[in-house]
């Protein structure tokens, strides 16, 4: 396997160069890595402070190290973040974040780029979070003997750990000093493969940071304007596919409010939304005071950062995702305001979607109609509204915690000091 591994890090950077001409996605990944040890060594060159590095492939991961992120930088002051990055979906959105005192690309994975990287960043504490697996930089910290965890590891039995030929990704799993896992199901896979003794199931952190967004209480104005006192479905992360099941429903029910936020900002992503939703309005268009059309009965958000706070304002909450491969998005942003959440059929390696269907606060749909089905039957907002309502955000108060649980660990073991 290991030579597989090679030719993936050896050929992802030439494709990503071949399609960077007309794949803004790749232009970014190639661009953000530019020069980028000058950059960490020009950043880096009088720090005399100890720092734990955080890696995140994209911006749900980063989610999922934020709790973290932010209890070290209080519980441990003496200690600087640096913040690293696989994909431009996260970095280019949190390369501002104010809690981390450095943010980068991670360099592509390699033997002399990680010796390289962690002679200039020195790390006395490394968090890699969920699906990080980079041989080159888990053999470096673990000859270095820094300590390593997992955060809110997910584990499935279709992984190439799990496999006869998966020995190359086992030993990936050595270098770790610890494994905080999601739930039981990764706790038993590891323990089969020999790491019972340093596996713990912690829960997922996400769970904390979408508890501490909905308790900021934070309110939109003009959010609350376009709403009025009429009932709302919420759609947040929509692709195509979701907003082309959702359009008949909003042109067709003018008295019910919508807020679309898309997966994607592009001009033409939401040149599309407005095509679909036939009586919408950009919010930048009511940012900038443009009068609100009396007919406008669905928002289109096209900016980025809003969307934990619009669940609150939400009947009913429609997570997009579930209408491709990739699957669901993040329901629990939803789930945490006590709001039934909907969404497609594509949930099942989401385990939080799956528990959420399981605890009576998650429906699935597997199209328009069924959507159109659910969606009456919800806003009539009887008992069983309600129970949906309460099964959502209890489900979500049951599973937090998993942030207190690393952070116990980090303090009882002593690899962090004040």
């Amino acid at each position: 396997m290991k030579i597989f591994y090679q030719i993936f890090i050896f050929l992802y950077p030439k494709a990503a160069l071949l399609i960077s001409a007309k794949n803004n996605k790749a232009k970014l990944w190639l661009d953000g890595r530019k020069d980028i040890f000058k950059k960490i060594e020009i950043a880096l060159i009088n720090n005399k402070t100890p720092i734990v590095w955080v890696h995140c492939s994209s911006l749900g991961e980063f989610e999922q190290g934020r709790p973290l992120i932010e209890h070290i930088k209080k519980d441990y002051p003496k200690y600087k973040i640096l913040l690293t990055f696989f994909s431009p979906s996260g970095y280019e959105v949190r390369k501002n974040y104010s809690q981390a005192d450095w943010i980068f690309y991670l360099p592509m994975d390699s033997r002399k780029n990680a010796e390289k990287f962690l002679t200039l960043v020195n790390p006395s504490l490394v968090l890699f979070v969920k699906y990080e697996f980079w041989h080159y930089y888990l053999q470096a910290i673990k000859m270095r003997n820094i300590p390593l965890l997992l955060v809110s590891g997910a584990f499935r039995i279709n992984q190439p750990f799990f496999t006869w030929y998966g020995g190359f990704h086992r030993n990936m799993l050595k270098c770790f000093s610890h494994l905080f896992v999601q739930n039981q199901s990764s706790a038993i896979l590891l323990a089969d493969i020999g790491y019972k003794e340093k596996t713990s199931i912690s829960g997922d952190t996400r769970f904390d940071r979408v508890i501490e967004i909905a308790n900021s209480n934070t309110h939109l104005e003009k959010i609350q304007d376009f709403i009025n006192k009429n009932q709302v479905i919420v759609a947040g992360s929509t692709w195509t596919e979701d907003d082309e099941e959702l359009d008949h429903y909003a042109n067709t029910h003018a008295e019910i409010k919508f807020i679309i936020v898309p997966h994607a900002i592009d001009e033409d992503r939401i040149a599309e939304c407005s095509r679909l939703y036939k009586n919408s309005v950009l919010f930048s268009q009511i940012s900038h005071h443009k009068p609100l059309a009396s007919n406008a009965n669905v928002l289109i958000i096209d900016n980025v950062g809003m969307l934990s706070t619009l669940y609150r304002y939400a009947t009913v909450c429609y997570v997009g995702g579930a209408f491709g491969d990739d699957g669901v998005h993040n329901v629990l942003e939803a789930a945490v305001y006590e709001k039934p959440v909907v969404f497609g059929p594509e949930f099942n390696k989401y385990i939080e979607a799956t528990e959420l269907i399981d605890s009576g606060g998650g429906i699935s749909i597997e199209n328009a109609l069924e959507l159109e089905k659910v969606l009456n039957e919800l806003l009539k907002e009887n008992d069983d509204y309600k129970k949906a309502c309460f099964n959502a955000g209890d489900y979500v108060k049951r599973k937090s915690g998993a942030t207190k649980t690393i952070l116990h660990y980090i303090y009882e073991n002593r690899l962090l000091t004040n």
